[in-house]
């Protein structure tokens, strides 16, 4: 099973980043899928969900309106459309999959997001 974050780096308040999120080893469409992060600090947070099929999603108060959830299941991969970031932003962010009814839950490494002028 693997998860790989891409997309992370450096940029400035007000701009925008895509994260994504490439999975194999695992049936990728019946896994509901989140992104998570964590600044230094302070408690890793859910910034974003989607279901299996990609018809509902959730998001933190604190992300809602800039930051965008979805998925390709043909391509096994899920994405954050992420704009007009913020410092407040600055965390490593993680692609997390779960399928509740067989209790199975896996994790990325993580991607660096720095905002700063």
């Amino acid at each position: 099973v693997q998860l790989v974050e891409s997309g992370g780096g450096l940029v400035q308040p007000g701009g925008s980043l895509r994260l994504s999120c490439a999975a194999s080893g695992f049936i990728f469409s019946s896994y509901d899928m989140s992104w998570y992060r964590q600044a230094p600090g302070k408690e890793r947070e859910l910034v974003a969900a989607i279901t299996s099929a990609g018809g509902k999603t959730n998001y933190a108060d604190s992300v809602k309106g800039r930051f965008t959830i979805s998925r390709d299941n043909a391509k096994n991969t899920v994405y954050l459309q992420m704009n007009s970031l913020n410092p407040e932003d600055t965390a490593l962010y993680y692609c997390n999959a779960v399928k509740l009814l067989w209790g199975n839950e896996f994790w990325g490494q993580g991607t660096q997001v720095t905002v700063s002028s």
